[in-house]
């Protein structure tokens, strides 16, 4: 196996966990990912991102998925970002499923459209209400379980450079309430120039879906999280949510990260 992976990011404000499940102890969470998808320009097929974790570079460019699960008549109220989201959710998801508890995850959400809508507001004109509804952190949750047909439990969350692992936690919280499997979707695009002030990590377009259950086949992790001695800068290579990715797919035995105070550690079992 590859040496750990090492990068950094903000801590997010975590739900209080239930201590019930075994998954799930102390400052420490369980599970096995038992499916994976994913989705980058340029980086489209499980063949490219299991090369791509091996040789890590920024996806670049402009292209966005085809959604042909999706009606056009639906598919064309999603973005861009909102199609690689939907997309991997899609690729991932057992197509008998329903009723799997949904995490949806973004540090900025549809970012780009609310922009849009605060300049139209700027400008005295009026604001559209199907784009402000659009806009908001949970309308890709929505419209991804208004396309499936999905009527169960589904969340939308934002936590900084920790949102994948936040996603992670919000997982194993529904697991130990008796869900037996969730979907995580972890989505991000670039911010636009106009926010380009407050960048604080390297930015690519991408999204990428586990399929998580507390156990059973699959890739075995754990995730532990605890106050930090030092808190060293790290200028890290890749968005924190996309080193996870590569961290699993590479094969990495772990990858710690550190931020405000905070040392967290993902660990793969075999």
């Amino acid at each position: 196996m590859a040496g750990a992976g090492l990068c950094e990011f903000e801590s997010g404000v975590m739900h209080a966990l239930p201590s019930r499940n075994t998954a799930i102890g102390g400052n420490m969470i369980e599970f096995c990912v038992t499916e994976w998808a994913a989705w980058a320009p340029g980086v489209e097929t499980r063949e490219a991102w299991q090369a791509w974790a091996l040789a890590p570079a920024m996806p670049v460019g402009d292209g966005m998925p085809a959604l042909p699960e999706v009606p056009a008549i639906q598919r064309r109220r999603i973005d861009r970002l909102g199609r690689m989201a939907v997309q991997v959710a899609y690729w991932c998801a057992q197509a008998e499923g329903t009723g799997v508890p949904l995490v949806f995850a973004s540090r900025h959400g549809d970012v780009r459209r609310s922009l849009e809508l605060l300049q139209q507001q700027a400008r005295g004109e009026p604001m559209s209400p199907t784009q402000f509804g659009l806009s908001v952190h949970n309308a890709i949750a929505a419209l991804y379980s208004i396309v499936r047909g999905q009527h169960g439990n589904y969340l939308a969350l934002a936590a900084g450079k920790a949102t994948a692992a936040t996603a992670m936690i919000e997982a194993a919280g529904l697991l130990a309430d008796g869900a037996p499997e969730v979907l995580v979707v972890v989505y991000d695009a670039c911010l636009p120039e106009a926010y380009a002030a407050f960048v604080d990590e390297v930015q690519a377009d991408h999204a990428w879906c586990w399929r998580v259950r507390a156990d059973g086949e699959g890739q075995r992790l754990s995730l532990d999280w605890q106050m930090a001695e030092d808190d060293a800068a790290i200028t890290p290579a890749l968005p924190a949510s996309l080193e996870v990715l590569r961290f699993v797919l590479a094969g990495d035995a772990a990858c710690t990260q550190l931020a405000d105070g905070l040392r967290w550690h993902w660990l793969r079992h075999d």
